[in-house]
């Protein structure tokens, strides 16, 4: 592999390069097998002697579905992967391109200013166990192709449909003109355990930090809230997410 290709490809742990190319770089065989498994596009896979010595059936795999692979130094692997202790392998995918038109299932989560990677792979991961298939994310979100992302989502970024919507607000309204009923978790609603669902639901999950914006408070419906028993001051978003899915989805 030449310098220039490596750079290329390196350049993928930033999202500016990312969002350019619409490429993604999945670290770990678990998480490429994932993507492959949901055809995804694969470009090219990028691993060491070493994993290919212990992994020469995973590669028999890849050359039988004609996708191509190349064997790095160790450290030209390493300007590929962002973790300490790096398994030995990389590949380079496509994004896959989504469409609003998808939004028709009887809920969708919707992520306002969730910008923390780790809490929005494990939200993106609660709603794969839940079986919300549906995911619209304000501009203000962490990028899902994020490296952290896939890897705490463990692999459901893959299973899921998730548009970034620069118009947020305004889609949120076209759903409430579809017949959806906006639900807004905050600090200060009604106690999610006494709460009616609604064929149509949106839920909607703000920055832990910051809480709902005034503008998603204005397009919701109903605020919720998970009732507090013990000490702390608030529940991490991700971990609120899990709670409030498996009420509403029972």
């Amino acid at each position: 592999m030449t310098s220039k290709q490596l750079k290329y490809y390196s350049s993928f742990l930033l999202k500016k390069n990312r969002n350019e190319e619409h490429k993604f770089l999945v670290e770990g065989i678990k998480l490429i097998l994932e993507a492959l498994n949901f055809n995804y596009d694969c470009e090219i896979i990028l691993t060491t002697n070493t994993f290919f010595k212990e992994s020469r059936e995973v590669f028999t795999g890849f050359q039988k579905k004609k996708i191509p692979y190349e064997i790095l130094k160790p450290l030209e692997f390493n300007k590929l992967v962002d973790t300490k202790s790096p398994q030995g392998v990389v590949a380079v995918f496509k994004v896959k391109n989504v469409y609003n038109s998808l939004f028709e299932e009887p809920m969708i989560l919707a992520l306002e200013n969730i910008s923390d990677p780790g809490n929005m792979g494990t939200i993106l991961r609660n709603c794969d166990w839940f079986g919300i298939k549906n995911i619209l994310l304000s501009p203000g979100c962490a990028e899902i192709y994020n490296p952290k992302v896939i890897r705490a989502s463990a692999g459901s970024v893959f299973h899921l449909n998730i548009v970034e919507e620069k118009n947020f607000y305004e889609m949120l309204s076209t759903k409430k003109e579809d017949g959806y009923k906006i639900l807004c978790a905050d600090l200060e609603g009604e106690n999610i355990y006494n709460f009616k669902n609604y064929d149509k639901t949106v839920i909607a999950l703000a920055n832990e930090a910051n809480g709902p914006t005034k503008e998603l408070i204005n397009i919701c419906d109903f605020k919720v809230t998970i009732p507090k028993k013990g000490n702390a001051e608030s529940l991490n978003v991700a971990s609120a997410s899990a709670v409030l899915l498996s009420e509403l989805t029972k």
